[in-house]
């Protein structure tokens, strides 16, 4: 094998392993850095197994039941992961303290209200835009991209989180690792090919790429103002705040 070749390769299975529980072989390379530019396509496997799953589930149940068995899918292959930063992300910023205090409660493992609250709005919405998505005739093939697009638009976000903002923990963390070096332009391949997959959608496709990048630009400039930085539960929070929203832009009609 092409030695450039088999060293994407172990990038992306190292991505893989990080944010889902996908099988990728033994954890013999762990490069933080390298493997950040292959979060958008683990976004499209997790998308692309998300689609077919959800095409075998449109044909057995009715819109509501195959709306909450796709929400199941992605809960079970990201392993939760996202979730729980979302959920101890929406702790720390609802308690309304000050930067230190806030990240301590980040930090917390269990979790409290505010966190179950915006964990269970998350998935709501999550649910609410699949149900909603038409999923026949041309409509299916459309159901089936968006579907795949979402998932790896929302791992993106997480891109654009470590580019733009520091790490905001001085002693370390999970995701301390992933800003030890900047990422380049080249890094963002991944975002590109969202971008082109989305045209194949019209107008709807422009809506989730118009949406993705004020949504990122939003969070972005929100947590730089309240901490001044990101980490790993931030991270998670944006990519489950992205795809629940880009799942509900999917549903709109016009």
């Amino acid at each position: 094998m092409n030695p450039a070749i088999k060293t994407h390769l172990t990038h992306l299975a190292a991505a893989l392993r990080f944010i889902t529980i996908l099988p990728a072989g033994a954890a013999d390379a762990y490069h933080p850095r390298a493997m950040i530019p292959f979060f958008p396509a683990v976004g499209l496997i997790l998308g692309l197994i998300l689609a077919t799953a959800d095409a075998l589930f449109s044909r057995l149940f009715s819109p509501s039941a195959a709306g909450a068995a796709d929400v199941i899918v992605l809960v079970v292959l990201t392993g939760a992961l996202h979730l729980d930063g979302l959920a101890d992300s929406a702790d720390g910023f609802f308690s309304h303290r000050d930067r230190e205090t806030t990240l301590s409660i980040m930090k917390d493992s269990r979790i409290g209200v505010m966190g179950a609250v915006v964990l269970i709005c998350v998935l709501l919405a999550k649910y609410g835009g699949i149900s909603g998505m038409p999923d026949n005739g041309t409509a299916g093939f459309e159901r089936f991209l968006i579907l795949m697009l979402v998932p790896a638009y929302s791992r993106s976000a997480m891109l654009l989180g470590v580019r733009f903002l520091p790490y905001a923990r001085s002693g370390g963390g999970t995701a301390a690792d992933l800003f030890g070096r900047p990422l380049s332009p080249a890094d963002f391949w991944g975002i590109g090919v969202c971008v082109v997959l989305s045209l194949l959608l019209g107008w709807q496709g422009l809506l989730l790429t118009i949406v993705f990048f004020a949504l990122c630009a939003w969070l972005i400039r929100f947590y730089r103002r309240r901490i001044g930085g990101i980490t790993g539960d931030m991270l998670g929070a944006m990519c489950e705040i992205t795809e629940a929203l880009l799942l509900l832009c999917a549903a709109i009609r016009l």
